[in-house]
């Protein structure tokens, strides 16, 4: 069985588009995302026109600036002073990869923690370990957590969950939620020893390590929920390229009791869970400022 987070995500948007429009009714309130994109980097473009589509199509105020890529830090750490001073803007996000001369720690910790709908401020890192329901969680790995729900049902408990990659954008959070959901975790990285042996253990395989089609059909616990995160581009024999995840697919469905596609699986989540952290952030402080 494919999961489909295409449908997923789109059955997502019109819970939200409700939300949105209910929060305007009782508060007058529209939730408003800012994203703050430097340079010229053409998947960020594509990603950032997509995001900007998305929040307008379920009622959301969408503000979009553009810098150069010569912009300097001071300048740019300016802005998020603006943007978090802005009572209007509840969501900051600022695309990476940022360019080079830019200290991309800096720039997150400089997004007050109430607009950080990316969830990579150490303040929402911090409450999402202590399971605080405050925290603003990373997008990706909330995504996740919908996807593994879709197929297993909303109870997770006991099962083991192991996470292929320990990265604080993916393989940490998604660790953490998973085990807000009593799930039994387990997070293997490059130093993992027999890594096909742990992945055969798990009912839940989250693969997000950035290596294409790494996780084989034999590493698969027949009827586990597999759950690709990895988006790469390899080149074919024709000399063309195509999007291929952490886990090969045409294996790995063979054995798995349900498997998320690269490209439409976990990649639509993400948009559609940066809108719902948005939406939560003006209820939650939007009000609040009033």
């Amino acid at each position: 069985m494919n999961i489909d987070g295409k449908q997923v995500a789109a059955d997502l948007r019109l819970v939200l588009a409700q939300e949105v429009a209910e929060l305007k009714k009782q508060t007058g309130i529209t939730p408003g995302l800012t994203v703050v994109l430097v340079g010229e980097d053409p998947a960020s473009q594509v990603y950032v026109r997509n995001k900007v589509k998305q929040t307008q199509e379920v009622g959301m105020i969408s503000n979009e600036f553009r810098m150069a890529a010569d912009t300097s830090q001071d300048v740019l750490l300016a802005k998020l002073d603006e943007l978090n001073n802005d009572p209007t803007v509840h969501g900051i996000l600022v695309q990476l990869p940022l360019p080079k001369h830019i200290d991309e720690s800096l720039i997150i910790e400089s997004i007050v923690p109430e607009k950080d709908v990316d969830g990579f401020h150490a303040m929402n890192s911090g409450r999402l370990m202590n399971g605080d329901a405050g925290a603003l969680v990373p997008c990706t790995p909330q995504g996740c957590v919908i996807l593994a729900k879709k197929h297993l049902g909303d109870d997770l408990s006991g099962k083991h969950a192991v996470i292929i990659g320990r990265s604080n954008i993916v393989g940490k959070p998604v660790a953490m939620l998973l085990l807000q959901e009593s799930c039994t975790v387990t997070i293997a990285h490059s130093r993992t020893k027999d890594l096909p042996a742990l992945c055969r253990q798990a009912d839940i395989l989250v693969a997000a390590v950035g290596r294409p089609e790494m996780v084989k059909g034999d590493w698969i616990k027949p009827g586990a929920t597999v759950i690709d995160v990895g988006i790469n581009r390899i080149e074919t024999e024709d000399g063309k390229t195509r999007l291929v995840g952490d886990v090969d697919f045409a294996e790995a469905e063979k054995v798995a009791g349900a498997i998320t596609p690269v490209p439409g699986g976990v990649g639509p989540m993400t948009i559609a869970c940066l809108l719902k952290n948005t939406i939560e952030a003006a209820r939650r402080f939007g009000v609040r400022a009033q």
